[in-house]
């Protein structure tokens, strides 16, 4: 049997003792709220079906989060883009709530929020991917089988739209000049090898002196984003990137910046880049190119790396062991070969 307590002027406890079963309770500001509780817990005692909510309802967002960043997170590659989403949700109001307590309703706000804000989809989508791993983590492996993911049950943003932005006209010699007079003039030959090897930027930043085999011409890459080894042969441009490279007497990381000041120091270069540009044009009263270096990421570079490489005549597999892409769906979506160059080739 249940039994109900007062506590002060407004609350009651609500206890459930049955045999075999830790006991349960629970506080509410009315008792009848306590009873209707009670009654739950006894009938999936009774059905079979109970599952312990205490922990559940006395953990916080900002405390499970904290776990998952220490046991979770460190086993990821992408492990600090993900502290970094940890940390923009343990600073949201939702952080101080109890996990039983989130419900569907707060995070599809929390989606239209950020939608107001401007934030991309993709963004908005790799946010609430987080909390529903976080959530079925302490569902299937923290004891929380109570525990429903509320992201489940709301609709999620579309993933990031399929980009064709490549480099075109004079950008690539702006842009590469604009790094040079940054204050990170590394980033000028980091942009040239992934334009020429069509590498990723976690695997450029990541490379040490052991890697680049000068006699071979060969990079090798132990561990990629998607978990395989590869080789990744060196045009002799590429080449001539490593060796002009100063190599310290303790050859250890090539490029010592981080993937942070990379993208600020690449945003920069892009506006240095067109401001030049503008600048030169008016110097011979030429009109400008619409665009020019607008909307350019870094990783565009891989873009135009890859789809250089179907235009030097390489097949599917052979781009595909360059690049490092599994599947043709998913190399199609890197790979945009322009319509115009293509309509010289049917003559």
């Amino acid at each position: 049997m249940a039994t109900f307590t007062k506590r002060g002027d407004f609350q009651w406890q609500a206890k459930v003792r049955r045999q075999g079963y830790a006991p349960q309770s629970k506080t509410f500001l009315s008792k009848s709220d306590a009873e209707i509780w009670a009654r739950q817990v006894e009938s999936e005692i009774d059905r079979g079906i109970f599952v312990s909510r205490v922990e559940a309802e006395s953990t916080t967002l900002a405390e499970g989060l904290e776990r998952y960043a220490r046991e979770i997170t460190p086993q990821k590659k992408g492990a600090n883009q993900e502290l970094t989403r940890l940390k923009k949700w343990q600073s949201h109001p939702l952080s101080v709530r109890y996990l039983s307590t989130i419900k569907s309703s707060d995070l599809a706000k929390f989606r239209d929020e950020r939608r107001a804000t401007g934030k991309a989809e993709n963004t908005i989508r790799l946010e609430l991917a987080l909390l529903s791993h976080f959530f079925e983590v302490a569902r299937k492996d923290w004891g929380m089988e109570s525990l429903i993911n509320p992201v489940k049950n709301i609709r999620l943003p579309s993933g990031s739209q399929q980009r064709d932005r490549r480099l075109h006209g004079k950008e690539e010699s702006y842009l590469l000049d604009a790094l040079d007079i940054t204050s990170q003039p590394i980033t000028r030959p980091i942009a040239e090898l992934a334009i020429h090897t069509a590498m990723r930027q976690s695997e450029i930043l990541g490379l040490t002196w052991d890697n680049v085999d000068f006699n071979r011409r060969i990079v090798f890459l132990a561990d990629t984003k998607n978990g395989d080894s590869r080789k990744v042969p060196l045009s002799k441009a590429a080449l001539a990137i490593f060796i002009a490279l100063p190599r310290p007497i303790e050859e250890g990381q090539i490029f010592n910046i981080s993937q942070d000041r990379l993208i600020r120091t690449f945003q920069r270069a892009c506006v240095l880049g067109k401001a030049k540009y503008l600048e030169d044009c008016k110097k011979v009263s030429q009109l400008p190119e619409k665009d020019f270096l607008d909307n350019l990421r870094f990783h565009d570079l891989r873009h135009e790396a890859t789809t250089r490489l179907f235009e030097k005549g390489l097949d599917m597999m052979e781009v595909a062991s360059i690049s490092g892409h599994k599947s043709l769906s998913m190399l199609k979506r890197y790979t945009h070969l322009r319509a115009e160059d293509l309509a010289h080739k049917l003559g």
